[in-house]
């Protein structure tokens, strides 16, 4: 079964902003499409590394779910390091 949540739902259970929820949210579905990718090639948090230019314990850390101090830099570096592109829909707000 698939859960979506709205950034806007997000922020307001953590009681934070809506861009801080958006972000949170935009950086779990990109980590989230990257671990399934690792699993898919059956990549090591090592080679990810490798391929990504970010060390292994910043690479593990990520994969793990931890989104503090985690830019969406590096996930998109993630992203590029498992062959894998972001794209982004931008739509007026009701």
């Amino acid at each position: 079964m698939k859960r979506t949540t709205s950034a806007h739902r997000l922020a307001a259970q953590l009681g934070i902003s809506k861009s801080r929820g958006l972000t949170a949210l935009l950086k779990a579905q990109l980590i989230a499409a990257v671990r399934r990718e690792v699993d898919r090639q059956h990549l090591t948090h090592a080679e990810v590394a490798r391929r990504s230019g970010l060390s292994r314990s910043a690479v593990t850390g990520i994969l793990s779910g931890s989104l503090q101090k985690i830019t969406i830099d590096r996930v998109l570096r993630l992203l590029d390091a498992v062959g894998l592109e972001a794209e982004i829909k931008v739509r007026r707000a009701a």
